[in-house]
């Protein structure tokens, strides 16, 4: 404040008295003939010590970047270059969250204790812990972009946060007479489609950006290159993704035949199965328009494509295919994933070597008896 023709400034400390009652004082100090911006200077080494004497968070300055000005420089330069579907996920979380939230808050004020409360706050609204986590992974890549770019931001960890405990949900699958009812009854090229699902394990996006040239009946192979999103083709999942793929009899079969059916289009993609455009099929479309309604008449719970690659997974495991087979054919990273989706599947050989050793326990306590 000015005083006269002088700036001061003013601060307030604890004092013990005598008695050991405890009572706040105001102090001073006057910076005389200096300009405001000068006398502020001259104050601040007063100003911090006091408030590290008494644990304050230090002011942000008002001229410090914020996380929406960082969120509008990663839009402009790493955006455009992440695949259609991350970039669609990214952005509904930086809208419905992370924006609203945590947008006005400068770099220094992005720290653990902020990003709990935010934590806290996602979890109030019931959002489950894979949700929570997913939102803060794409928090987390911006940041980590912004520190490669020199900025100075708080380093928080997952571990630093304290998280809703986490459910285990058994993922939605079709058995396998469900998956046999819907080949049966499903029209082409939905049929197809969802029996190549159903032996091989493949993303929907994956199947319908198969083209000619992915089929190699000589090697008796699948060859996984793409992927499709909202009707474009781009790469698929990740690196791992890219792979061969077994193509049993059954399958061969299947396909040969549908290639010298009239449900066969050909088109200038060279795609296995294209619209009336001659472009992939949109997997959103093919679920909500042909699949559900299928299922609905046939009264089979409703569920989406990946429950067919679900299917398989279980499937294989409970024939006691080893977790690294079916890692292959899942073309997960790590078997650790495998684990992780489908650890709750026990599978034949297990049963059967636990139900010889109850037959044998309960064959000497019936002798016994």
């Amino acid at each position: 404040m000015k005083r006269g023709d002088n700036w001061v400034g003013m601060w307030r400390v604890d004092v013990i008295g005598p008695d050991g009652s405890l009572r706040r004082e105001q102090r001073s100090k006057a910076f005389v003939g200096l300009s405001e911006r000068a006398a502020r200077a001259k104050f601040q080494p007063t100003l911090d010590a006091v408030n590290a004497h008494n644990h304050a968070t230090p002011p942000v300055p008002r001229n410090s970047a914020t996380l929406k000005n960082l969120v509008a420089e990663w839009r402009e330069q790493i955006a455009g270059n992440l695949k259609p579907s991350s970039r669609k996920t990214a952005e509904s979380h930086l809208r419905r969250h992370i924006e609203p939230l945590l947008g006005d808050l400068a770099f220094p004020e992005l720290t653990a204790k902020r990003i709990q409360a935010f934590v806290t706050t996602l979890s109030s609204g019931q959002r489950t812990r894979k949700t929570i986590e997913n939102v803060l992974l794409t928090l987390s890549s911006i940041v980590s972009a912004a520190r490669l770019w020199g900025y100075d931001i708080p380093r928080v960890s997952l571990s630093d946060l304290s998280l809703p405990q986490g459910t285990v949900r058994k993922a939605r699958c079709y058995t396998l007479e469900e998956m046999q009812k819907i080949v049966v009854s499903a029209d082409e090229p939905l049929a197809t489609i969802c029996f190549i699902l159903s032996v091989s394990g493949m993303r929907i996006g994956e199947v319908l950006a198969l083209r000619l040239e992915d089929l190699d009946f000589q090697r008796k192979l699948l060859r996984v290159r793409c992927s499709t999103y909202a009707g474009q083709i781009g790469t698929p999942k990740s690196a791992a993704s890219i792979a061969d793929l077994p193509m049993p009899a059954a399958l061969e079969t299947r396909l040969k035949g549908y290639l010298s059916s009239r449900h066969y289009r050909k088109d200038d993609l060279g795609l296995l199965f294209a619209n009336r455009r001659g472009r992939p099929f949109s997997a959103n479309k093919l679920r909500e328009k042909k699949l559900h309604p299928l299922l609905a008449e046939l009264g089979i719970p409703q569920a989406g494509f990946h429950a067919f690659r679900h299917a398989v997974a279980s499937e294989l495991i409970d024939s006691g295919a080893p977790i690294t087979v079916v890692q292959a054919q899942l073309r997960h990273s790590d078997p650790r994933i495998t684990l992780g989706l489908y650890g709750h599947v026990i599978p034949q050989s297990q049963r059967e070597a636990v139900g010889h050793l109850a037959d044998r326990l309960g064959g000497q306590l019936l002798t016994r008896a």
